[in-house]
């Protein structure tokens, strides 16, 4: 006990207790099916919060998770009977005009970064939900509405601040621990805790986006159509196919209420006076059942869903790359879309081309430069009572479409999958990050992700 007093008295941030007030808030994330319960959570200020926090699980043999955002998709920032290092509290954004970057603090949210960056008409590539944390999007790659005109997140991460496994501090980027900055640019939090981002700034203020819905009985036509266009569609278009159905919610109109349809969320970047003629092709394709496009700031599309989504509902993932939508692999995707067991369950099919294309598939551990979309099945409800019914529905749907897809899956979107699942995502790539792994957490002290094991 005489430890754990020392240790609380040492934390700048504070710690939680499950005997302590508010331990069963701070131990909640994102996806409300996975409840864990930690023996600690450091609420971390700062790097020597972090330090001491390392220090501590490592000393004593402790389970040790790392939370950002908390949206992971198995609730990987949260350990049983573990500690927790919580860097929510490690908020901070800085702004360099002359360099075009931006420094954010390990705690932020992508909301965080986006209100900073938008006062000066910049933003960096990240994902679709703006309450997602940076830490955990961006370790696991990063795609989102800029992922085809700017690449994905680790494409423009230019440096890192990290605490290893030891307790010792260092800068990873191009010129510094060049291992170590290749490897956390897609291998997770398998290699120590980034207090830390620098990005690239781009110049993007306004887009002009949102969503175009389709009947659901015109889904073969609309996939088959949309796979061609987003193969050969100019870097500044990006738009990701979904089946929905439509919230009973302004600005939705009430005749859409509750129907099930298949729709695609554009977002293109080129100059606005070019944007209606850049639509012309994808207007008279065919007469949507709604039109939401149009121009609007981009922290406004990238919390766009924020509200939809909020934290505390029942998720249950499963993913895959996939580079072609075969006739039989649309017959199957239509035949779940049509089984949408909840409001909020969905597919996703997220375009990973363009720009994030033309980097090689062993520059970072991203070892999928040739998928055309990250593709993503959610079973979601806020009633714990159909965890069973949108989990047989996410299971059955990934089963009948993984013969048609690449290997392996985008790790911010896998649950607890098994070691399998890791070398198929990782690939070729596997075996570096095992080299790197041995070198700066030769004993798995961070484990609590999707692992790689270390010899």
């Amino acid at each position: 006990m005489e430890a754990i007093k020392d240790f609380r008295e040492s934390l700048r941030g504070g710690l939680i207790m499950p005997q302590d007030a508010g331990y069963d808030d701070a131990r909640k994330v994102y996806n409300a099916m996975i409840s864990k319960h930690p023996r600690m959570i450091a609420c971390c200020t700062d790097v020597a919060d972090v330090i001491r926090s390392v220090n501590f699980a490592r000393e004593n043999n402790m389970l040790l998770s790392i939370r950002s955002g908390g949206h992971n998709a198995g609730g990987l920032g949260i350990c049983e009977d573990g500690l927790v290092i919580d860097l929510s509290l490690m908020k901070y954004t800085r702004i360099d005009l002359q360099a075009k970057t931006v420094v954010a603090g390990g705690g932020c949210t992508w909301g965080d970064i986006d209100h900073a960056t938008h006062a000066f008409g910049m933003a960096t590539p990240s994902g679709i939900i703006s309450t997602t944390g940076v830490g955990g999007l961006t370790t696991g790659g990063g795609i989102g509405y800029l992922t085809r005109k700017y690449g994905l997140s680790i494409d423009n991460l230019l440096a890192v601040d990290m605490v290893l496994a030891d307790g010792s501090f260092v800068v990873a980027n191009a010129n510094q621990n060049q291992d170590l900055f290749w490897a956390v640019r897609g291998g997770g939090g398998n290699f120590g805790v980034v207090t830390s981002f620098t990005f690239k700034l781009h110049p993007v203020s306004m887009v002009y986006g949102g969503p175009i819905l389709y009947e659901l009985s015109e889904s073969a036509t609309v996939m088959k159509w949309y796979s061609k266009l987003i193969k050969d569609a100019p870097d500044d278009l990006n738009g990701f196919f979904a089946f929905l159905t439509v919230p009973p919610v302004a600005p939705f109109p009430e005749h859409l209420h509750l129907k099930k349809m298949c729709g695609i969320v554009w977002a293109y970047t080129g100059p606005m006076e070019n944007a209606e003629e850049a639509f012309k092709p994808i207007r008279s394709f065919k007469t949507p059942a709604l039109d939401f496009v149009g121009p609007l700031s981009q922290p406004a599309l990238q919390s766009m869903f924020d509200g939809l989504y909020p934290t505390g509902l029942q998720w249950y993932w499963r993913a895959d790359f996939v580079k072609e939508l075969s006739e039989e692999a649309i017959a199957a995707h239509i035949k779940f879309g049509n089984e949408l067991p909840t409001m909020h369950s969905t597919m996703h099919l997220y375009p990973v081309n363009g720009a994030a294309s033309r980097v090689s598939n062993t520059s970072t551990p991203w070892s999928y430069r040739d998928a055309t979309w990250a593709m993503v099945i959610v079973g979601v409800d806020p009633d714990p009572a159909n965890k069973e019914k949108i989990t047989n529905w996410t299971k059955q749907y990934w089963e009948t479409l993984h013969p048609y897809s690449a290997g392996g899956a985008y790790v911010n979107f896998m649950m607890d999958e098994g070691e399998a699942r890791v070398k198929a995502t990782y690939g070729e790539n596997y075996e570096r990050l095992v080299t790197i792994k041995n070198k700066y957490d030769p004993n798995n002290l961070f484990r609590v992700n999707q692992n790689i094991k270390p010899t």
